[in-house]
Order: structure tokens, then sequence, then C-alpha cells
């Protein structure tokens, strides 16, 4: 087996030591391989992250900052780790960079920490309306901690109301307002809520977690052009790099938001994860990847459009970004859970998700949400995009027709035979374990 993802020497240590979990990631290997990936907070990584995660970078310990370090030996990881912050600056047009997150929530309650006290006001988005759990969710611990409260968008089109955001925002006088989500296929006014956190005296924060690859590809806008006072994402969505996080601010908040990631929130950063951060960074400045960002934009909306053509009922009439949301229960009389469940078996993986203002619970919810940034990564184009959405909607209309859904497995799988997985263009499944 010839496969840049592993060394074949390790492999073949893995498969005499664990048979077992040797054999799991060889069934992963397969089931990306020969699956459509739609989930819009996955996608496949450079090529060239496989290799920095799988390196020795795993073993440093390296508590600090480069040049303010608690233990010896840190020539090659301040390096990197400098690399990775200079490169983030740069891609994002930002003033300071910490990349030491180890993920996205952590990356937010840093920022939160940093900037807040205990029972200062926060203002995020609904979470039925796309917002985020760690954006102040009641079931979460940070809802311990700070109160909140939120804004939504308007039903059906999904535009968010300035005026009453700007009403709301002024009886609750918030210390900080989120602009971010995990399911909102509309762009912000990054503009507008810049004046409102004027208005209130507000810290202005971004989440682009979802959106990152697609602002560093200059596709979308960059709420740091906007007079933000905070953006973070995380590293491994569109972005295609490692899992992980990255908070980007103003040059006089890098003090106390370096404080709060380490040591407020944790100890030692993965420093392999950070190499990788770095190599992520440089890869996202070339053409090509500028080219994947447009790309994945176009692909979004010839996916939308032929679902809407095909009588789907999109949450927010279509789509702004690589987001698209839709109420299966309006459209086609079933619940996100079993559309879900229906088009995994035919090779087409997304996930249930809550609609607006959703009466239905989390895992029975009334919708599906999916993106393009992965199959965009794997080659795919618009002609792909109108067979997928010819092949959901034959599924949501028929979900428990095993014999169709047996047929469009077949067809999902001739696809993503033509079109390789990153980093795994070599994978022969015959390696799999008996």
């Amino acid at each position: 087996m010839t496969n840049f993802t592993y060394s074949q020497a390790a492999l073949d240590r893995l498969q005499t030591s664990d048979a077992e979990i040797f054999d799991a990631l060889m069934h992963e290997e397969t089931r990306q391989s020969e699956g459509i990936e739609l989930i819009p907070s996955e996608n496949y990584c450079f090529p060239e992250v496989y290799a920095l995660l799988g390196s020795v970078f795993n073993n440093k310990y390296s508590e600090g900052y480069p040049g303010r370090r608690y233990y010896g030996g840190q020539e090659n990881t301040d390096r990197i780790e400098n690399l990775a912050r200079d490169r983030a600056k740069a891609v994002f047009r930002a003033e300071h960079a910490n990349v030491q997150p180890l993920s996205g929530c952590a990356m937010n309650e840093a920022v939160d920490f940093a900037l807040l006290n205990p029972g200062d006001m926060i203002m995020g988005m609904d979470l039925s309306h796309g917002g985020h759990l760690s954006h102040g969710h009641p079931v979460t611990n940070m809802a311990k901690i700070f109160k909140y409260t939120r804004y939504k968008s308007e039903v059906p089109s999904g535009v968010i109301d300035l005026d009453k955001v700007r009403a709301a925002a002024l009886a609750a006088m918030p210390k900080m307002i989120i602009c971010g989500h995990s399911s909102y296929p509309r762009e912000y006014d990054y503009a507008g809520f810049r004046k409102i956190a004027d208005e209130v005296g507000a810290y202005l924060m971004a989440d682009v977690s979802h959106l990152g690859g697609l602002i560093a590809g200059g596709v979308l806008q960059n709420p740091l052009d906007f007079g933000f006072d905070v953006m973070t994402t995380t590293t491994h969505k569109s972005l295609r790099g490692p899992r992980g996080g990255m908070i980007l601010c103003k040059k006089e908040l890098g003090a106390k938001i370096d404080k709060s990631v380490f040591p407020g929130m944790q100890g030692g950063p993965h420093m392999h994860q950070i190499a990788a951060i770095a190599t992520t960074l440089k890869l996202v400045q070339t053409d090509s990847y500028k080219a994947y960002a447009k790309q994945v934009l176009v692909n979004a909306q010839a996916l939308a459009q032929a679902l809407l053509a095909g009588g789907a009922n999109l949450v927010t009439g279509g789509t702004e970004n690589h987001l698209i949301v839709i109420n299966t229960l309006a459209g086609f009389g079933i619940s996100g859970d079993i559309a879900e469940t229906a088009l995994d078996k035919a090779g087409i993986t997304l996930n249930k998700n809550v609609i607006p203002d959703d009466t239905a619970p989390p895992m029975k919810p009334s919708g599906i949400r999916f993106g393009t940034p992965a199959p965009t990564a794997r080659g795919m184009g618009e002609a792909e995009m109108k067979a997928i959405a010819g092949m959901m909607l034959q599924i949501l209309r028929a979900p428990t027709d095993e014999t169709m859904l047996a047929k469009l497995r077949e067809e999902t799988r001739a696809m993503c035979k033509r079109f390789p997985v990153p980093g795994l263009e070599n994978m022969q499944p015959k390696a799999i374990a008996a």
C-alpha cells in the first residue's frame, strides 16, 4: 500500500500491534474515499497537513510563547509558531494572531475570559437561526458564567434586521456582540454591526470558523476590514488545515488574548498542529487556493439552484456562502434525522439540523445542513453539484426505497472514483484487515 498519509513502516507496526484500530482506520479511508462529504464543517486537509500531524513536533512540549518558553530545546518550535503567526496576520490583515487554541470552542472561551468579567452580557445569534453553541447557548458551561441575549434573522428571507438588533442591544447593553454562525447561509452586514457596537460601547467579535478559508481566498468579506476588535476561526473547515483554532485581534488586545489562552485556558500547545497551521496559511495564499475558494461558492449556487428547481424548501431561500439548509419537514414531510440516514445509505453524508424557531427536538429536527467545501476540494464542479442535487431530491422524496438507495449508492461511488480525495489518491482498499 502506498499512501501519502502514513509511512508504510508506521502502518505495518500499527497493523501488527493493534489490528482493530488499523481495521477502523482502513475502513474510514474507504468511507471517505467512496462517499460524497457534504457536512460543511468537514473538509479534506491539504496532503502536507498529514505529514506534519504525524511528525516529531508531536513529541515536543512548548508551554509559553516564542522567546518565552518554560522548557528548553525550542529553536524549531519558536520558528514554526512565529511563521504561523506572521502568516495568519498577512492572510487576514490582522494586527495580532494567536495560533495556540486547541479547538473552536476553546478559542471563543479564551476571548470571553480575556475581555469580559463573570456576569457580563454577551449578544450572539440564536442557535436555531444559525448561531453556535459557543456563543452562549444555555446548555453550555459558559452560560453559567456570563449572561446572554440573542438576535434572530427574519423568516423566510434570513435577513438580520439591524433595527431590531440595535433595539435589543440598547435594552441589554452587552459588553460584547458576536457575529458568527454554524448554519446561516447569508452574509453579515459587518459595517452595520460595527455601528451598533460603537453605540452601546461593546467589543465586536466575529467567529468566522465556517468562512475562514473563503475570507482567506478573497471571496467573502473580512470582518477585520470593518474594524472588528476580534476575529476567531477554526483551521480545519474551509481553510483545509488541521483541527485547531486561531484568534486574530487588534494589537492593543494581544497581550490579554495571549494570557487568556496560556496560562488561562490551556497548557502546552500542540506543536504538530501549529506546524500544520503554518503550512496551511502558506498554501491558502496560492492562486490555486483562491480558485478553489471561488469554486466553493460557484458550486454552492449550482447546488442550491438545482434543489430549488426541484421543489426543495431552502431556509433563507438560497445561499450567499457555502452553506445550504433545507426544511425537510415542509418540503418533503420528513424530519432531518430521517433524511440524514437515507442520504447516508446512498453515500451522501450531511447532518440533521434545526431550522429557525424549530419546535422539534435537536435529534429529530426539521431540517438538514450541508455545503460544498469538501466536494470542491476533490475537484467536483457545477455538473457534479447538479447531479448530486438530483440524487438528493430522489432520496428526500422516497427515503425508505431501499432499492433506489442501493442504486444511487453505486452512482455516488462511481462519481467519487473520478475525484479522489487529496492525499488518498493511491489508497488500496485491499489493505483492509480481514
